[in-house]
């Protein structure tokens, strides 16, 4: 059987989920570092999403197939990797699941939250997982033009340049804001998401917001296919992966 680990980090002093070069901080070599330095053997691990540069996650999941028989009782092993791992990286919870188990291809659909602080003045407390604008949004605009993008659309238009994907059709099964003391809270759910989507999604709106782009100019953006038809590509520390459902 292969164990699967929920694990919440702050991205910011990584390059992304990922691993790469050795020496490249990636929360996916910490945090295999201290699994198979618990576990006392290799092991094989997947991620259910490739987080970038600077984005944060709550409900990250990873699937954890060790090579030989875990030492440690399933109860007690967050507790144990917990101890092995920095104070920005935690395992929230563990379970058990079949070696078949794919934590991508079993995805039902994933839930992402984007902030903005909309407000004259910075606030040090969640500059790390917000993005700072000081022009004064419409929100009721914003809220409208949500309502455009749910459904299965082809968001060609919302997909970072020379991303290699054979479809771009996503369904997106809800998106909402909610606002407190000007924090406004971007929730979307969807299927799956295009490289970047999420983030030039959240563009979009504060474009909406600005009052550059009308809320239902968005269904022209969508047909249009064209990447420089929607807004901006929002920075990546806003974007926090929230949950991944099965």
């Amino acid at each position: 059987m292969g164990i699967l680990v929920t694990v919440a980090y702050d991205g910011t002093a990584y390059k992304g989920w990922q691993e790469q070069a050795v020496g490249t901080p990636t929360v996916f070599s910490v945090l295999k570092g201290a699994v198979e330095g618990v576990m006392g053997c290799q092991v094989r691990m997947l991620g259910a999403s490739r987080t970038d540069a600077g984005v944060h996650a709550l409900g990250q999941r990873a699937h954890i197939l060790p090579s030989a028989p875990c030492p440690i009782p399933t109860e007690k092993l967050g507790a144990v990797l917990n101890t092995r791992l920095p104070d920005d990286i935690a395992v929230t919870a563990v379970g058990i699941v079949p070696d078949s188990f794919h934590p991508i291809a079993d995805a039902i659909s994933k839930t992402y939250s984007y902030k903005i602080l909309n407000t004259p003045l910075r606030n040090p407390l969640i500059s790390r997982y917000s993005v700072h604008e000081t022009t004064p949004l419409l929100v009721a605009a914003m809220e409208e033009a949500c309502q455009y993008f749910v459904g299965e659309h082809d968001f060609a238009a919302f997909c970072a340049t020379g991303s290699p994907v054979s479809s771009t059709i996503r369904r997106v099964n809800s998106l909402e804001l909610s606002v407190s003391g000007g924090l406004i809270d971007m929730q979307i759910n969807g299927n799956g998401f295009l490289y970047n989507m999420v983030r030039i999604i959240a563009g979009t709106l504060v474009g909406v917001g600005m009052g550059k782009i009308r809320p239902d100019g968005i269904c022209d953006i969508i047909a249009s296919k064209k990447r420089e038809k929607a807004g901006k590509t929002m920075p990546a520390h806003g974007l926090t992966l929230v949950n991944i459902f099965y």
